[in-house]
């Protein structure tokens, strides 16, 4: 099995962090991956905000919370009520990536960039998690204050956020894969 395959299928999301930061060297080459993904009609329609201000996290890990104290969802309530619950797991290095709403496919374009530095930091030994609840705060009016904080492009939307760091523990086995996903059409 080559490389490639290897680390797409032993990436596993990582949720507990040590705070030590990953080399500069490693973030550039999974940021560039991630620039390397494809896009609708190659529009390249995301934009990158990294994030290692610890205090930053932490304010919006809590902030985000707050917000999904009032979404409509049993598990969502459940994790922003978790006093121990971290929106980012307390990563170091938190990458929030955005589309251009004039893109073509902004959020298939961001998912494919977000993949592509999952598998990259996979292959340099940094753990990473797909993280999808700060879309609560950012899509929220108290999100566009940190939009403008963190960056963020007017005409864009965050989708998701990358959470990146070395792993506190040891990553456990692939799930078993669902049944009946696949069917052939020959």
């Amino acid at each position: 099995m080559n490389e490639t395959i290897m680390n797409i299928k032993k990436r596993r999301s990582t949720r507990v962090f040590l705070p030590e930061q990953i080399p500069a060297e490693e973030l550039d080459i999974i940021i560039d991956a991630g620039l390397s993904a494809p896009s609708g009609h190659n529009r390249q329609s995301w934009h990158f905000t990294v994030v290692q201000n610890k205090e930053l996290l932490n304010e919006l890990s809590n902030e985000t919370k707050q917000v999904g104290k009032n979404i409509d969802d049993a598990f969502v309530q459940q994790l922003a009520n978790n006093e121990k619950f971290h929106v980012f797991y307390d990563a170091p290095t938190v990458v929030v990536v955005s589309g251009d709403i004039n893109g073509f496919m902004p959020e298939t374009d961001c998912a494919a960039a977000t993949q592509n530095m999952l598998i990259a930091a996979e292959s340099l030994g940094v753990a990473s998690c797909w993280v999808g609840y700060i879309t609560y705060l950012l899509s929220s009016d108290k999100g566009k204050e940190y939009k403008r904080q963190l960056g963020i492009p007017a005409d864009h939307i965050p989708y998701y956020a990358v959470a990146l760091g070395k792993s506190r523990t040891n990553r456990g086995n692939a799930p078993v894969k669902r049944e009946n996903t696949v069917n052939f059409i020959k």
